[in-house]
């Protein structure tokens, strides 16, 4: 089997789907994208693919080397995520082919189901406990939200006061037993997180993630060890490699490599594999579309350490446009009491509603994340 061709199409809210072709007649589905880059990366794709066309598409190791290694530079967020989505569009073809779920290929399942969470807010904070009683009188045992506004490298305690405030209503409003994932975005700096982490032990979140940037990572130890809450980090880290200082040096509890940022299927199996034997667990991350989350699932089901699961569905980027709209069965997304099954089809376990994508990339997307700047005029970390 020959790869013979491919396309890219850009669609609503923010995503970007990679169809690869072969001279067998099976095709396969990736998403490599970056949000907010999604044209750069799907440059990238198109430079990468000149390696693969001709090529066996089930030789997956090989595939992903040549796109790694036949480069001279290498990594980061653009390169890794074109191969990311290429990688998931070969996985797809290769479970079609053998007619299994993607599953099946890593070694087989270790569980049926994984507890999912979805997001509620926060950026802004205005009525965030209503959205979380929502959420869990909809199933769901856990929900996260953003921590913070932005913050200055030291900033005001009214600040911390406001976030410890909007916790503590979520809290209230979903009783001591749902988890609680704060993600901070990275938008806090080592002092100000140092107290924050600290201070909300007494909520008991599930965990607090990116109390700092990855570029500070270090800082990760001091925080940790100022408090007894689980530390996540991992979303805007792109290979094994990067995650290696982050293990050895004990600064993380949870790892959230991205399947469509972090190299994908083949990638991320080895990524999360090796936090396991750090005692780490793994909860991906995916804020993404249909094709992201299916290889998310394909990969937790092969995965002992990875508890629990990001997902996109309703969330506030994909007004207009959500994940389901793109599938051509949604019950296979189904959520019941928290939880949601591991597709059994064969490849990602997913069909593409093609005729759906291509309307839908006519109308394309340019999105772009906010820019916030504090009082001061200054930029501040979205």
């Amino acid at each position: 089997m020959k790869i013979t061709s491919y396309e890219l199409f850009t669609v609503p809210p923010r995503w970007l789907f990679l169809k690869i072709e072969t001279d067998e007649g099976i095709v396969g589905w990736g998403e490599p994208v970056i949000e907010g880059k999604a044209a750069t990366v799907k440059t990238a794709v198109d430079e990468l693919m000149t390696y693969l066309i001709g090529k066996d598409p089930l030789r997956i190791e090989d595939n992903w080397n040549l796109m790694y290694r036949g480069g001279f530079y290498r990594g980061g967020p653009i390169l890794m995520s074109a191969i990311a989505g290429i990688d998931q569009a070969l996985w797809d073809i290769k479970g079609k082919y053998f007619n299994a779920p993607v599953y099946q290929l890593l070694g087989g399942a270790c569980r049926d189901s994984i507890q999912v969470y979805s997001w509620i807010g926060g950026d802004r904070p205005s009525d965030v406990a209503a959205a979380a009683k929502a959420t869990v009188d909809r199933g769901f045992k856990a929900v996260k939200m953003n921590g913070s506004e932005e913050l200055h490298y030291v900033d005001s305690f009214e600040k911390v006061e406001k976030i410890l405030e909007n916790v503590a209503a979520v809290r209230e409003a979903v009783g001591k037993h749902v988890g609680i994932g704060l993600d901070f975005h990275g938008r806090v700096h080592k002092p100000m997180a140092k107290i924050l982490a600290k201070a909300l032990e007494e909520f008991n979140p599930m965990f607090i993630e990116e109390p700092v940037l990855p570029q500070n990572n270090e800082a990760l130890k001091e925080i940790a060890q100022l408090t007894s809450i689980p530390i996540a980090t991992g979303e805007r880290m792109f290979s094994r490699w990067d995650f290696k200082p982050l293990l050895v040096g004990g600064y993380v509890d949870i790892i959230q490599p991205d399947l469509s940022h972090a190299g994908g299927i083949t990638e991320c199996k080895k990524i999360i594999s090796m936090a396991e034997a750090f005692d780490v667990a793994a909860a991906p991350h995916c804020p993404l579309g249909p094709i992201a989350l299916a290889a998310c699932l394909q990969v937790d089901a092969t995965a002992h350490n990875a508890f629990i699961q990001e997902q996109s569905l309703g969330i506030h980027y994909n007004q207009g446009s959500d994940l389901l709209d793109y599938v051509t069965d949604a019950s296979v997304f189904d959520y019941n009491n928290g939880y949601v099954k591991i597709p059994q089809g064969p490849g990602l376990g997913i069909e593409i509603n093609e005729e759906h994508v291509r309307k839908m990339a006519k109308v394309g997307h340019q999105w772009q994340n906010p820019v916030w700047r504090h009082a001061d005029g200054s930029i501040a970390e979205w």
